[in-house]
């Protein structure tokens, strides 16, 4: 019973590793399409996203001067 456990234990290893499917034959990627995300590059959108960061930013600290949680100081 235990005389051949190691050959028998490998062979039905190799026989599940073939069952399964190859990385690249399962997954599908799709084409990136031609116009870029927004239709602006890379430098337009990073300029849009400082620009709403910096809006952002300045109406809190305008907020908070207004409802006097933060004093100036002059």
């Amino acid at each position: 019973m235990l005389d051949d456990l190691r050959n028998s234990a490998s062979d039905s290893f190799k026989d599940e590793e073939e069952n399964y499917a190859k990385p690249y034959d399962v997954i599908r990627l799709r084409p990136r399409p031609n116009q870029p995300f927004l239709g602006m590059t890379a430098q337009q959108r990073f300029v849009i996203a400082l620009m709403l960061f910096l809006m952002v930013s300045v109406l809190g600290a305008l907020f908070l001067v207004v409802t006097e949680r933060v004093f100036l100081a002059l």
